[in-house]
């Protein structure tokens, strides 16, 4: 069972957002299926929660339970101060902002669910999982993984309706920052947002304490499952290399008007060079010698495996490709 809860607050008395709501609801909308339409997480969405207690209340629902993940995200005012981070709630005043992040780590970190992810996208999120108290050392539980807009002494940005932290979170949920088998993880996210946002804009921060990657979302392979396992029938041993010549080229063929040379077109070839040249174009396989696989078919040369294309050889080889 995978649970999550959405919250978007825009409704703030005396500083009003516009884009959480927004936020909340295309992040829900995403979150609740995979890419194929199959269900992925039963989620609740909660816009302009009113209090701190309601909203406690709900945090504490959701790390109820035995679950297999439990996904918080959250969108709003955030606040740091002399006592630590807090997510603002509406009904905040002087010196009782909302509800502290050292709480909602805790809260987290006595959870029995398998898999806690926590997505803060307000300022100064980063504060979450370093706690003032404690001499400021940081106790993340396993199983828990913290994806936040922004480091604790920056604000986060409204850009078009939306954070800019959650403009790039949904590009990565929609499969940006999935792999090669259409997985996308909390960390894959956070690779995708770092890289995209570079060193001059608000930084994003990931912190985990994990021994495996829980995928968030998949989508539909870069390659099909049954054609990626074939990796290892045309590279027998990962050093070895794939012999081509012009029979591999579909259009090597004498009912198409132009120049051929023997050996023609053969059709089992030709699929297999479209394998290769799909492995070729996500970066497992390279032509030797050559800078095109078409140059490389033509002219009786090879292809071999690239150190990526290595690394999903041994998962199909151990049988770990799922």
């Amino acid at each position: 069972m995978r649970k999550a809860l959405v919250v978007g607050i825009n409704n703030y008395p005396s500083c009003p957002l516009k884009g959480c709501i927004n936020d909340a609801s295309a992040f829900s909308s995403i979150i609740e299926t995979n890419g194929d339409g199959s269900p992925n997480f039963d989620v609740r969405v909660v816009n302009d929660v009113s209090t701190k207690s309601e909203l406690r209340g709900l945090i504490k629902e959701l790390f109820s339970g035995y679950s297999d993940t439990s996904l918080f995200y959250f969108s709003g005012h955030g606040i740091f101060n002399d006592l630590g981070g807090y997510i603002v709630t509406p009904d905040f005043k002087k010196d009782d902002e909302g509800i502290s992040m050292d709480e909602l780590l805790t809260i987290a970190n006595d959870s029995k669910s398998k898999d806690k992810i926590i997505i803060l996208d307000c300022c100064y999120s980063g504060a979450l999982g370093s706690p003032k108290t404690a001499n400021g050392k940081t106790h993340i539980a396993e199983g828990i993984s913290i994806l936040t807009a922004s480091r604790d002494n920056e604000p986060s940005l409204e850009v078009n309706g939306h954070g800019v932290f959650t403009n790039l979170l949904l590009d990565a949920l929609q499969g940006g920052a999935a792999d090669l088998r259409g997985n996308i993880t909390p960390g894959s996210i956070y690779a995708y947002i770092d890289q995209a946002l570079g060193p001059w804009n608000q930084r994003p921060v990931f912190k985990t304490n994990i021994s495996r990657f829980t995928s968030l979302r998949t989508v539909t392979p870069q390659v099909p499952f049954e054609t990626l396992r074939k990796i290892i029938d045309y590279f027998p041993t990962p050093e070895q290399q794939f012999a081509l010549d012009p029979s591999f080229e579909d259009t090597n063929s004498i009912y198409i008007e132009h120049n051929v040379i023997e050996p023609y077109a053969k059709k089992e070839n030709v699929q297999i060079f479209k394998h290769l040249q799909k492995f070729q174009s996500i970066g497992l396989v390279i032509p030797v010698d050559e800078e095109h696989m078409y140059f490389a078919a033509m002219n009786s040369k090879a292809c071999k495996l690239t150190a990526l294309g290595y690394h999903y050889w041994r998962l199909v080889k151990d049988k770990r490709l799922k």
